[in-house]
């Protein structure tokens, strides 16, 4: 009996202890006659860690919820109003950095959002209404700098358009319903305007022109996207403005002359480095020949191969051009990929 006495108080101890923890577990992850959510609920996945902990009234959130990375690290905090209709938002990513923070509204990203970098800078804010971009977007370089304003409206780029070229430059426009809309101009190091254009519905529409310490030196005309002429500065030694659809070869002389070749079978001799006029002229109507001797011919004018009288392959064009052109394998394959298309143009 002496026993018996001894060992009772730990006895009830334990089943105390038992119910305890009993009505703990009730208290946890609960749900109602109705089959809401109530009180503190924590989720865990397969391997017992946390996914994430918080409280519930009536089935949705309210306060505070933590969202975890599966090393127990925050990925995510959300803090709820009674409601549970809206919760400030902070993202962390796995090393515990603060990413993001913002506002949901009925799970919409709703006001301003704000993003940040590993070492917690300021890289974007964006604004949004109910889910969809509205209001200013900017983003910022890792030095702080404005890089881009943007704005939007739903959901598409409507408003004013800048970004930040280089150290000091910038391009700047218009957007309408997500296209280009009006003029547009980039500035260089210095301020000095670089080019200017008009675009209409996100298409260039309308002259387009390039400059070089403040002179023209390409005049674009477009046509709802479509390249319609394109006029380039030529050194002769005077300035001229040769549309490049006139222009059937261009053949490098030295490093300070090049000899183009018109499809009227004129020969001018110019006084500009190959490379700058090259740029201008651009690829999309032209492909070079021969990059050894850097010869550069427009595309429509090949019509083939043939052997000159040492049986050296030679382009085949039309006009045909007063100087033999001997074009290296890239073009050979190019020619020949011509032909089994019929040259189709």
């Amino acid at each position: 009996m002496k026993n018996i006495k001894y060992n009772f108080p730990r006895l009830q101890f334990f089943i105390v202890l038992t119910l305890l923890s009993g009505l703990g577990c009730q208290a946890q992850n609960t749900i109602d006659r109705q089959g809401r959510r109530q009180g503190h609920w924590v989720k865990t996945d397969k391997d017992g860690s946390k996914i994430y902990e918080g409280d519930f009234v009536d089935g949705h959130e309210s306060g505070i919820f933590t969202y975890y990375y599966p090393n127990g690290t925050v990925r995510m905090r959300n803090t709820f109003t009674p409601d549970g209709r809206q919760c400030s938002h902070e993202a962390f990513d796995a090393q515990g950095r603060l990413m993001a923070t913002g506002t949901f509204r009925q799970k919409n990203r709703d006001g301003e959002w704000r993003f940040y970098t590993e070492e917690g800078k300021l890289i974007k804010t964006a604004h949004y209404r109910m889910g969809v971009k509205d209001g200013l977007h900017i983003i910022f370089t890792r030095q702080g700098d404005t890089a881009e304003v943007t704005t939007w409206k739903d959901n598409r780029r409507d408003g004013r358009w800048w970004k930040r070229i280089g150290e000091q430059g910038h391009i700047e426009g218009t957007y309408r319903n997500g296209g280009l809309e009006g003029r547009v101009a980039e500035y260089g190091e210095q301020g000095e305007l670089v080019r200017e254009g008009h675009y209409v519905q996100g298409s260039r529409h309308g002259a387009y022109r390039y400059y070089e310490n403040g002179r023209m030196t390409v005049d674009e005309e477009w046509d709802q996207g479509i390249l319609a002429d394109r006029k380039v500065l030529v050194m002769q030694p005077e300035a001229a403005y040769v549309s490049i659809f006139k222009i059937a070869c261009l053949v490098p002389k030295g490093k300070q002359h090049v000899t183009v070749y018109t499809r009227r079978g004129e020969a001018v001799l110019t006084y500009e480095p190959a490379e700058d006029l090259y740029a201008r002229i651009g690829s999309e109507t032209f492909t070079l020949a021969n990059r050894e001797s850097r010869v550069m011919i427009a595309t429509d004018c090949v019509t083939g191969l043939k052997k000159d009288a040492e049986g050296r392959d030679v382009l085949d064009t039309d006009p045909e051009l007063p100087v033999a052109i001997y074009p290296d394998d890239d073009c050979k394959k190019m020619v020949e990929s011509l032909q089994r298309e019929g040259f189709e143009q």
